[in-house]
Parts: structure tokens; C-alpha cells; sequence
């Protein structure tokens, strides 16, 4: 091989090195959760982690066929009786919903007073491990049961990095997400601004805080206005269906078809409405 071979191959073979240091490594994408995981994961963040996702599948399988059931017996009309059949099988849904909001809402009142509890056992120098299981009994009430799980499988296995993510999945929170990721590096790695982070963090969630709760007072008559103007037309159909011709009415194939097309509307229209009144919910970036 001639001197200009040589030179081309070994030109080739350095090109090639430094186009595989520059790109970056491909990445391994992390399989999607199923179905059940997902359903199990919001079953926790609600406080109903001894509900299995079969027994809420069939929980909402008998929400429709009772309400359907009872719908028939009393109206005997048939859109009527599938509609309640499908407000029926919502019913599961809009209470796990309902907690899960409400304990979100709660957590968000309740992470300044745990920020402050942190931070006063880290001045007074008691372990991380032990001023997180701690949070069970001198936290807020919002937050004691999880913080008493992690308590409980921390002594169990010692293991802090994995309690705390078990403790991530169950709390659901942006917010318990960096408070807890802060409590992981400053485990690992040491932290001696830990404190100053702390109360940082704490006077931006007590801003935060009054700031949303200012909005979602003038926000709140978008909500009622979206309930009203759903329940409105459907207590006017139980009234029309009270008199003989008007379930007559109904009970044909056109009423039937008005009936299901009624509440395709209404449930579009409901999800637009709390759409438009629902804040901004930030995003969990450390799950």
C-alpha cells in the first residue's frame, strides 16, 4: 500500500472516530407503562392504593349495569337508560378524579409547612432519613400517610434512593418530586446549602400558593356555570319524561337518537368548559 493509501485510510479512520464522539449516544427508550399500571399509579396518587384495578373495573361495570337497570324500570325509555348506564359507569371515575384533586390541592397547601420541617431538622442536624420518616407525625395531616409508608419501608430495607422514589410515585406532586430529588442529592453526594435551598423553595411555594388560590376564586364561576349548564337540560328530559307522550316521545328510534347525541354534546361541552377554567398544572419532570 502507497504512501497516499495509507494516508486516505488513516484519514477515514479519524474522521470516523470523531463522528461517533461527536453524535450522541442513541438512547434506550424506557417501555411505556400498561394500562393497569397507569390505572394503578392514579389509584395510588387518590388514596386508594388497596383498590386493585380489576375491582375498579368492576366497580365501573356495575355503575353502568345499575344505573342502566334502574333507569329502564322507572323511564322505559331506552336512550335515557343508556345514558344513565354511561353516568353510572363515569361514576368510579369522577370520584377517583374528585380525590385525586382534592388531595393534590391539599399536598399544595401542605409543602411550605413540610419545606419548614425539613429545614429545622436539618439546623438541628438529625439524618435525612429520619427527618423524612419524622414528617409522619410532626407534618402536615395532608401528607402524614405517605410519609408513614416511607417510614416503614425505610427501616425495612434501608435502602433511602429507593424509598424515596417509591414515595415520588405515591405523593404525584411536581413539587414533592424536587423536594425529595434535593433530599436525594444532598444523601448521595452531601449538600451544605441544603437549608438555604430549602427556604428558597419555600418562600417561591407560599407565592405560588397565594397566587393560585387568587385565580381559582375568579375562575370558580367557570366551573359552576359548566355544571349548571349540563344538569340544566337533563332535569328538563326527567320532567318531559314524567307525562306519558313525552316518553312515548323518547322511546322512539329518533328520540333515542336525540338522547345519545344530547349527551355526546354535553359531555364535549362540559370538558371544553372545565378546560378553559382549569390552571396551568406543572409538569413532573423527575418521575
Amino acid at each position: 500500500m502507497n504512501a497516499a493509501a495509507q494516508g486516505a485510510l488513516l484519514g477515514a479512520v479519524l474522521g470516523t472516530g470523531l463522528l461517533l464522539i461527536v453524535l450522541p449516544a442513541p438512547r434506550r427508550r424506557a417501555p411505556r407503562p400498561s394500562r393497569a399500571d397507569r390505572l394503578r399509579t392514579v389509584l395510588l396518587q387518590a388514596g386508594l392504593a388497596d383498590l386493585s384495578p380489576v375491582a375498579f373495573w368492576t366497580l365501573t361495570a356495575l355503575g353502568f349495569l345499575l344505573c342502566a337497570s334502574l333507569a329502564a324500570a322507572v323511564i322505559a325509555v331506552p336512550g335515557i337508560a343508556l345514558a344513565a348506564g354511561c353516568a353510572g359507569a363515569a361514576a368510579p371515575w369522577a370520584v377517583v378524579s374528585w380525590r385525586l384533586r382534592r388531595r393534590r390541592s391539599a399536598q399544595r397547601a401542605a409543602w411550605p409547612d413540610v419545606v419548614d420541617q425539613l429545614v429545622a431538622a436539618a439546623r438541628t442536624g438529625i439524618a435525612l432519613p429520619d427527618a423524612v420518616a419524622a414528617l409522619a407525625h410532626a407534618g402536615p395531616e395532608a401528607t402524614r400517610p405517605a410519609f408513614e409508608r416511607f417510614g416503614r419501608e425505610y427501616r425495612a430495607t434501608g435502602s433511602f434512593s429507593r424509598c424515596a422514589d417509591r414515595l415520588k410515585d405515591e405523593l404525584g406532586d411536581p413539587v414533592g418530586d424536587r423536594i425529595i430529588e434535593t433530599l436525594k442529592m444532598a444523601r448521595e453526594v452531601g449538600g451544605t446549602e441544603l437549608v438555604g435551598v430549602l427556604r428558597t423553595l419555600g418562600a417561591a411555594l407560599r407565592e405560588d400558593a397565594a397566587a393560585r388560590a387568587e385565580l381559582q376564586a375568579r375562575q370558580s364561576w367557570i366551573v359552576n356555570a359548566a355544571r349548571l349548564g349540563v344538569a340544566a337540560p337533563w332535569v328538563v328530559l326527567a320532567l318531559l319524561t314524567t307525562r306519558a307522550e313525552g316518553r312515548a316521545a323518547y322511546a322512539t328510534p329518533a328520540g333515542t337518537v336525540i338522547v345519545i347525541v344530547a349527551a355526546v354534546v354535553s359531555v364535549i361541552a362540559y370538558r371544553v368548559m372545565i378546560a378553559l377554567g382549569r390552571l396551568p398544572e406543572e409538569r413532573r419532570w423527575f418521575r
